[in-house]
């Protein structure tokens, strides 16, 4: 499922999450798929954190290659492309989900949407199934 451009430097299954997922940048774009429906280019270039253009290409090929998000011709304009999350991606949104939890309970200076983090603490399933119905929803709308 996840082509490697190197031998993994173990067998580790938190190691080979690292390899993928180890900076900021990376998680912040799978994170404003999620959460802020982005699925452009130009839309992530955007985020509030301010990523460079070089990282930004380079951190979406290397969610590309690891299967989490796919490259598609936006339909809208054959032009231009548009990402989205894969089976294999959608199945990190109980990672993010507890991430915000762990980040919410344990930091005061974010801004966590702590309706958010009570309903995951209490059905984390269910909140994670909410987000992905609405993340498909918004993906639908879009191709429209």
């Amino acid at each position: 499922m996840t082509e490697r451009t190197k031998a993994p430097r173990s067998r580790c299954p938190i190691d080979h999450a690292i390899e993928i997922l180890g900076d900021k940048w990376t998680l912040l774009v799978v994170r404003d798929m999620v959460f802020n429906h982005k699925r452009s280019f130009s839309q992530f270039k955007a985020m509030p954190e301010g990523i460079a253009t070089n990282i930004l290409t380079e951190r979406l090929a290397r969610l590309q290659r690891a299967g989490v998000i796919v490259r598609l011709a936006d339909p809208q304009d054959g032009r231009r492309t548009k990402y989205e999350l894969t089976e294999h991606g959608e199945r990190m949104v109980p990672l993010l989900l507890e991430l915000m939890v762990w980040s919410g309970r344990h930091t005061r200076e974010v801004d966590a949407p702590m309706a958010l983090v009570r309903r995951n603490e209490r059905d984390r399933e269910g909140a994670a199934q909410e987000i992905l119905a609405r993340l498909r929803a918004a993906a639908k709308t879009a191709d429209r």
